[in-house]
């Protein structure tokens, strides 16, 4: 079983608290699938105002969770870690859909699967489940720039 705590998980992403949204990798396999969670606490800075009276995640962050995810499955699968010029840019969902709503306590499981990689592009199939129920799910696009060429539009 191929597992990363955080420090390992520091080593693939730039997100820092509030912004870094995985807390362990579960199990990957190379150009293939990841396994991550992110444990929902009520000490999230957004449940101050999302909603004080209902604590419920953000959509978008559990968006951004699986993309995070995803960008360490596509590092795993390159054999290389970021350096300070490397940017992983989100390029586009499609598909997405929210299921059931992530309150403080629970365990986000997020699964990811490559499902091509074409001019630069990385495309990814994720889900997302709380106790085994749906959460949220998408098809997930994304590309690594070197901070050089940031400007340059995605897959040119």
């Amino acid at each position: 079983m191929n597992s990363l705590d955080i420090h390992q998980i520091k080593q693939y992403l730039p997100h820092r608290y509030p912004l870094l949204l995985v807390d362990r990798v579960l199990d990957w396999e190379s150009g293939k699938r990841i396994t991550a969670i992110k444990n929902v606490t009520v000490n999230e800075e957004f449940f101050n105002g999302h909603f004080p009276h209902k604590p419920v995640m953000p959509g978008v962050l559990m968006i951004e969770a699986m993309a995070q995810t995803a960008a360490i499955l596509s590092f795993l699968t390159m054999g290389k870690k970021p350096d300070e010029n490397t940017v992983v840019y989100f390029v586009g969902i499609d598909n997405a859909r929210f299921k059931r709503p992530v309150e403080p306590g629970d365990q986000l499981k997020m699964e990811v699967d490559i499902l091509r990689v074409s001019r630069g592009i990385w495309k990814y199939k994720a889900i997302a489940t709380v106790d085994g129920q749906l959460a949220v799910e998408g098809e997930l696009m994304c590309t690594l720039r070197s901070a050089n060429d940031a400007s340059q539009p995605a897959g040119q």
